[in-house]
Parts: structure tokens; sequence; C-alpha cells
């Protein structure tokens, strides 16, 4: 799909100001919406939606299609009359800079169960109230039924994986589930009432920002986690022995990132199972993420050609091995039940031919990021002198360190490098590598919120490798200066994105 000459921002819902703890789909995020307009931006990229468990991480939730309920915002909810403002009076001292996700937990958690119980009381009086959530669970049936059980089970169990779980359930014996579905209705129940609030709010959120020419790009690894509803109730999709023990598992090999490579540890797709379906979970999982964003970013596209195989157990990335995936089979059955989509293949790592065959063949944007273009050791096509139109230029993902941060750190020969190639002096090193993506031939050209403020690494979302800590930073309301915003529209304008 051909992309039109845009640019926009990379700032996940999380990171958003306010005071309940966490970034929600808010005012603050309305408020983000026009910041964006006043920067003549177009683009608002955010990170995997769902919900996320152990280590927070987005790219580790327990569904592909559930939303994250720590998003929904309270105060809307007051609005809505589930809540009062009364329960909104005792927030915690919350950090303004980062998420405390487990005091953010224990603190909203209560407030929706109780919006559930007004929601119930509501119900009874309003019955429309009631038949709106029953569409909602009815449209939603293919993944909810399974989600809102899974999760409802793990609660019910401790919070332990599925994978420790007491065998009839693991192998979701009929009368089993059954009993559990009765025993557990009412947290099922709350677990789906949870999502139909999330779904509400990120429409309304959506809605305002396609109403102000802002598209959303939402995120989807290309793997799921193992602890997650998709995995339990689809495990005949995945790479499982008779006892429903895992064989082999993701991760990627030695690169820049990690000498010992990454083990991530989601199960591998049994791809001969998904080609006897037609690919129809693959399908729902697309035709679901087009109904929320409206540009679909793949993370991990090098794996739909081949991926890195694990041996289960295994303590580093180091002991794997390459193996084929069907992806040209893959995205023509994508493209045949959905038409041609917007897509950008995150198509970083290690990349062969056969990557980049089936990224060219169906017109995904490559991605390209310029904090790789100075390292002196490797040649590389991250320059922007290098670039093919159909590309997506960051100055830096999620993964990597701030510009301001990198500049500092980087070797002497690479400082020197990009200060030739940029035309810089240093003293703003983040502006000058906005400036340069967006006057590249790349289409689409992506800054991320942490480098449109120039700042260190102490602000940096993701170390790739360490489980924890990760996932935290957050913007401050004082920090959206509409100078900042002046300068970048100034620079949209100048090189017509």
């Amino acid at each position: 799909m051909h992309f039109p000459r845009s640019s926009g921002v990379l700032c996940h819902i999380t990171s958003l100001p306010g005071r309940y703890g966490i970034g929600t789909m808010g005012r603050e995020a309305y408020r983000f919406v026009d910041f964006l307009v006043s920067a003549r931006q177009k683009l608002w990229q955010v990170f995997p939606l769902g919900p996320t468990g152990y280590g927070d991480s987005p790219y580790q939730c327990f569904s592909a299609f559930a939303g994250n309920p720590l998003l929904i915002d309270l105060e809307l909810l007051v609005e809505d009359g589930l809540l009062s403002k009364k329960d909104l009076e005792n927030v915690p001292d919350f950090p303004e800079d980062k998420v405390d996700y487990g005091a953010v937990i224990y603190f909203k958690f209560p407030l929706l169960r109780k919006a559930y119980e007004n929601f119930l009381v509501k119900a009874e009086k309003q019955p429309l109230l009631r038949e709106k959530f029953d569409r909602f669970c009815e449209a939603h049936k293919s993944w909810l039924d399974d989600f809102a059980l899974f999760m409802a089970l793990k609660e019910e169990f401790g919070g332990k994986s599925w994978l420790e779980w007491e065998k009839e359930v693991r192998f979701r014996m009929e009368n089993t589930i059954k009993a559990y579905r009765l025993k557990l209705a009412d947290k099922i129940e709350f677990q789906k009432f949870r999502q139909y609030l999330f779904f509400q709010q990120w429409y309304d959120l959506r809605a305002y920002a396609n109403k102000n020419g802002v598209k959303i790009i939402g995120d989807i690894p290309i793997f799921v986690a193992m602890d997650s509803a998709d995995v339990w109730a689809h495990p005949e999709l995945f790479y499982f022995d008779p006892d429903l023990k895992p064989l082999k598992v993701a991760g990627v090999p030695p690169d820049y990132f990690s000498a010992t490579g990454q083990l991530w540890g989601n199960p591998l797709y049994n791809w001969e199972e998904h080609q006897k379906t037609g690919f129809s979970w693959w399908i729902r999982r697309i035709e679901s993420m087009m109904e929320m964003v409206d540009i679909i970013r793949i993370d991990h596209f090098r794996g739909f050609a081949g991926y890195w195989a694990i041996p289960y157990g295994e303590k580093t990335a180091v002991n794997g091995r390459w193996e084929k995936a069907p992806g040209m089979e893959l995205f023509k059955a994508i493209e045949h039940a959905l038409g041609k989509l917007p897509i950008i293949a995150e198509d970083l790592g290690v990349i062969t031919p056969d990557v980049v065959e089936l990224r060219d063949h169906f017109q995904f944007p490559g991605m390209k990021v310029l904090q790789f273009a100075f390292d002196s050791n490797e040649e590389n096509d991250h320059l922007p002198h290098q670039m093919v139109p159909n590309s997506v230029i960051y100055t830096g993902t999620h993964d990597n360190d701030t510009c301001r941060g990198w500049f500092e750190k980087a070797k002497p020969s690479d400082q020197q490098y990009a200060l030739e190639y940029l035309k810089s002096n240093g003293k703003e090193i983040w502006w000058d590598f906005i400036q340069t993506a967006w006057a590249s031939v790349a289409r689409i050209a992506i800054v991320s919120m942490q480098d449109l403020l120039g700042l260190g690494s102490e602000t940096r979302m993701n170390f790739p490798g360490v489980a924890y800590g990760n996932w935290q930073w957050r913007l401050k309301t004082s920090q959206m200066k509409p100078a900042i915003a002046k300068r970048l529209a100034h620079l949209t304008k100048i090189y017509a994105r």
C-alpha cells in the first residue's frame, strides 16, 4: 500500500500524564492529540494495547485481542455515572515521572470492580445499557469468552501460569470447564465488562484523533505470550508435546543488542496447523487490529520468513536455529480475506534475501533507525542517502536509547561522523536527528516523545533482554510546550510532511 508523505510521534498511552499513576484514554490523551495537531503531525504511534502481565511488557500480553484495563480512564467513568467524584478523592501519591504498575493495579482494579457493580444496578433500570453491553460481548465472542474465562481462572489459581493449572483445566476438559464457567460466572462477566469499558473509551479516542486528521499506528507483536488466553485456548496452533509442554520457543540470535541473543520464551507457531485452517486465526487477529487502529506495525516481521527456534529450557538464545515460515502464503491469505492493508514491517535485525522478498512482494514499507546510521563498525542502509522512499524512518525506537543518550555514549568516531553528516554542533543533537529524518525520502518519519523533548538515557523505555524496570517513563503535562509543537510544525511544513 502506498503511504502519503507524513510524520508523527511515538508515545504509548501509559506514558501520558495524569494523577492516577498511569496514562489513560482520558482527558490527557485528548490533549495529546491536540498537541499533535498543533505540531502538524498526522500520525500517533502506540505500543500493543493488550493486558500486560509479569514484567509489564506490552509485547507479552495475556491476549492478542483484548485491551489493557489499566488504560481505562476513571474520570470518564465518573462522567458515565459508574463512579462518583468521592471515589476518586483518596488517590495515592503516585510518582509523576514513571509508572509503578503494582501500585496502580492495587488502586485501580477495586475501582473498576465498583464501576461494574454500579453498572449492574444501573442496567436493571436501563435495559438499553445492558443491551449495549450484551451486543459488545456477542460481537467479540470469538476471543472474549476464552479470554474472560482464562483471566477468571488465573485469579482462581493465584495468578499461576496456565501451564501450572490442574490437568483437567489445562486440557480444557468439557465437564471441568463447564463447572468453572458456572462457579466463576461473576468474575467472568467482570472481565468482559472491563473489556467493554476499554473498547468504548478506545474507540472514542481514536474517533477524536481521526476527526482531527491524526491516524493511529498500532503495534502487533509477531508472537503471543506463553501465558495467554490464545495459547491456552488453541494449543494446537503452537509447538507443544501431547502433555502440553512447550517444545521450542522464540527469540533472536546474538546481535547488536545482546551477545547471547534474546530469549523471549514465546511459543512458536505450528504453521502446518495454521495452513490447514487457511490461517483463520491470523486473519481474525489482523481484522481485529484493523478495527482498532489505522495502520499496523508488525514487530519482528522477519519471523514470517524465518524464525529463531530455541529448545525449551535453554538459558540463553545461543543454541537456536533458523526455521522457515510460510509468510508468503500467510499474507496472500490475509490479503485475499481483507484486501490490501496499511502494514509497516519492522525488518530490523538479521535480514536475509527472503525477508526482503516477502516485504517487497506486498509493498510493505520497512523500518530505518537513524541511530543505527552512524555505527562505523558496519555498513548499513539506515543512512538517509541510502534509503528507498517506501520506508519509515525513526530517530530511535522503544528498544533504543534516546538520541541524546546515544550521542553522549557513542564512540568518538561515531560522534564525529554524526556531527559531520547532520551538519550539527551537537548542542541540540536530537533536533538535528529530527530534521534529518523529516528531510529524508522516507514516506513516513516518526520521532519518539523522549527525542522530541531532548531527554536523556534515564527516560529510555526498554532495555532488550532485561526483564524488569522497563516501560515506566511518563510525560509531564508541562513538557508539551507550544514552542516545541511550533518548531516541529515548522520542520513538517518545510519538508512537506
